[in-house]
């Protein structure tokens, strides 16, 4: 059995309102002080509130007790469309038209449109046969004479799961071929201590950090020399000791390896045995970014964010023959996991990275 809930901007008030009691779910639906509608999904484990209409962010996810989300700034949504006037979320979908810093010739803004697109429709999916709750919505971008697409989101959250199954589908409404960039912007809190496990070669070959230095970025004393010493030996950030240099960000470009399923694994390992946790497919997205930003006022880890291309703006990556084409009327899609991994399924998902890496040759 399966059931669908359409949901209106009338059903957001500034007092939480119960939505839906069902099984291990609930959804309750308000709004921020700052107006922005959200909806909170709970289940077994904890719960995520999402902004329905907003990007169809996930702007918090906290599961066994534990906040996964980055701390920022923020502590909530703003009403903007400007990526930096709302940023820290956990979840936040970026592109399709234009990615990363625009350069001088670009025109799409810091990392394109998608980030707080004004979604035009969004609902609830209810799937009894696998006991999930799926919260949708899809954003049509149109701009005369270039741009005509559709963007459908999907987030999944099962009964009794810490993982967060996202897919995002875009369907090129035009006859003539779109060019498409994608990050999905995945943030979570770091951890002094933390240690990074991931399917890759651990070359600077493989992962490559950016040396350029973008102009919202000012850099502190020491911050070259920290991006030379990691561009010579890129294992340098693998633990993530106090004091490291992440100040205001680094980030990294990795050729990320897929299993015999498809699929490439990472994680942060917490000292108590837990995880944060990313899977994704080589096959939709061939680059993952790494973003790690350690500050006073930002704390910010994003593992691996699946990528269709680098982050150097449209013009850039362009000329790299890495901005993906839809042809009309065709649709491109992409699909990741992330969330909470106990101390029993982060052995188990390390033990599969080390067998991934060793079959590479690459442990």
């Amino acid at each position: 059995m399966s059931m669908r809930i359409d949901l209106r901007d009338a059903m957001f008030s500034e007092r939480e309102q119960p939505l839906l009691t069902w099984g291990a779910f609930s959804v309750s639906t308000f709004r921020f002080d700052s107006g922005v509608a959200a909806l909170r999904l709970s289940n077994a484990r904890g719960e995520i509130i999402m902004l329905p209409f907003q990007g169809q962010q996930v702007w918090r996810a906290r599961f066994d007790g534990r906040e996964l989300t980055m701390r920022s700034m923020f502590d909530e949504p703003r009403q903007t469309q400007t990526y930096l006037e709302n940023y820290g979320a956990f979840m936040i979908h970026c592109g399709l038209t234009g990615l990363g810093a625009p350069g001088p010739t670009d025109t799409h803004p810091l990392h394109g449109e998608l980030p707080n697109a004004p979604f035009q429709s969004a609902w609830l999916d209810i799937d009894a046969g696998r006991e999930s709750v799926t919260v949708a919505g899809s954003f049509q971008h149109i701009v005369a004479f270039s741009t005509n697409y559709r963007a459908t989101v999907e987030t999944t959250l099962a009964a009794t799961d810490a993982l967060l199954d996202i897919s995002i589908r875009v369907e090129n409404l035009k006859a003539t071929p779109m060019d498409l960039m994608y990050l999905g912007h995945a943030n979570f809190k770091p951890v002094d201590h933390g240690v990074l496990h991931y399917s890759a070669d651990h070359t600077p070959q493989t992962v490559r950090v950016r040396q350029s230095i973008p102009s919202h970025v000012t850099p502190k004393p020491g911050y070259v020399e920290f991006l030379a010493e990691l561009a010579e030996d890129p294992t340098g950030h693998h633990l993530l000791r106090p004091g490291l240099g992440f100040d205001p960000e680094v980030v990294f470009e990795i050729d990320m390896t897929a299993d015999t399923d498809g699929f490439a694994h990472a994680l942060q390992e917490h000292p108590d045995g837990t995880a944060d946790y990313v899977r994704c497919r080589p096959d939709q997205a061939p680059l993952c970014t790494r973003w790690i930003c350690r500050t006073p006022d930002q704390d910010g880890l994003g593992i691996a964010f699946p990528a269709t291309s680098g982050v150097e703006g449209y013009t850039t990556e362009k000329s790299k023959g890495r901005v993906a084409e839809v042809p009309g009327g065709e649709t491109w899609q992409l699909d990741m996991q992330l969330g909470l991994l106990t101390p029993t399924e982060t052995a188990d998902m390390i033990a599969r990275i080390d067998q991934i890496n060793a079959s590479q040759g690459t442990e």
